[in-house]
């Protein structure tokens, strides 16, 4: 007996209302609008209010998730959750979120420092999951960056935005079926990308705390640029050639919405057409773990995929980490 097809059969979304446009910025640093959009391509961005948590952006996109695949929390099997912004250092925010849901007592967890990566990583895991064991599992991408950022870095600050994206991975005639996946990670160039104090390695001082540096981004532009581009069009390439198709094939293309250049770059080494990518990061910003779930539940919402569509999501994030994935919608 043939079984259903495992994929995404909910999206959600949240963004927070509080828009920080490059004007806004401009009043705050040495910067400008000029300055920000020739350098990133971002224009605006979503900042979370000062009484909200990831907690709360998370179970937003959630609840919308659920709604969206027409079920309630009690159906969830599982629950994983893509972020470097955690609620708490522990426990972790899936467990904050199986409660705040109102969910059965189900396994959940987090997927933490896997960067912009995390949410593919998470919709691989749970395909795994849904296969072995029939399962009904949530992915949650979200992110609270404006919260830990330095405001004072006009290299770093200017780039992020807040927001939260969730799918729900079952079987279902009706999913947008996950055709492949693939994944890697190179942990010899953790020092190009990422927030090392408030481990072991450096912990939290209060001298590292007067210093800002736990809120500090460490980030070798032009080598983040050319790993980025690199490793997410190798991964778009490896994920298509295990599925059997090509670059023809694709519909739509939705990337990590890193930045423009980004974004563009891998467009040209992939030689696709410009309608082919998708693109906010105009108007949201690096959303990390939260920017590939966005950036589909919006391209759905435009009206930019249709049934039978076939979307690749390919991301890259601090560790380096990459995944690219296949839907079939």
């Amino acid at each position: 007996m043939a079984q259903d097809p495992i994929g995404l059969i909910g999206l959600g979304a949240y963004l927070p209302e509080r828009v920080m446009t490059n004007a806004d910025w401009a009043q705050r640093l040495d910067t400008s609008d000029e300055w920000i959009t020739r350098r990133t391509g971002i224009k605006e961005r979503r900042l979370a209010r000062d009484d909200q948590t990831t907690l709360d952006l998370a179970a937003a996109a959630a609840e919308s998730a659920i709604a969206d695949a027409g079920l309630t929390a009690q159906d969830l099997d599982e629950i994983i959750v893509a972020s470097d912004t955690p609620e708490t250092y522990s426990p972790d925010t899936a467990a904050f979120l199986q409660h705040r849901l109102g969910a059965r007592e189900i396994t959940s967890y987090d997927l933490g420092g896997s960067g912009c990566a995390g949410f593919v990583l998470g919709l691989d895991i749970a395909r795994a999951r849904v296969r072995d064991r029939r399962r009904t599992i949530l992915v949650v991408g979200v992110e609270l960056l404006s919260r830990l950022m330095d405001w004072t870095d006009r290299h770093a600050c200017i780039l992020f935005g807040d927001g939260a994206g969730a799918a729900v991975v079952g079987a279902s005639p009706r999913a947008a079926r996950i055709l492949a996946a693939t994944a890697g990670t190179d942990g010899s160039q953790t020092d190009i990308l990422g927030c090392p104090v408030g481990g072991t390695r450096y912990p939290f001082t209060l001298e590292r705390a007067e210093k800002r540096e736990h809120q500090k981004l460490v980030m070798k532009g032009s080598k983040v640029f050319k790993e980025a581009v690199t490793r997410m069009s190798a991964a778009s390439r490896q994920v298509l050639a295990e599925a059997g198709l090509t670059l023809d094939d694709v519909d739509l293309v939705v990337p990590h919405q890193a930045n423009q250049r980004i974004i563009q770059a891998v467009g040209q080494v992939l030689e696709l057409p410009e309608e082919k990518v998708f693109v906010n990061v105009d108007r949201l910003g690096n959303t990390g773990s939260a920017s590939i779930p966005l950036a589909l539940w919006q391209a759905r919402e435009a009206g930019r995929i249709k049934p039978g569509d076939l979307v690749l999501l390919t991301s890259f994030g601090a560790g380096f980490h990459w995944a690219a994935l296949l839907l079939r919608f």
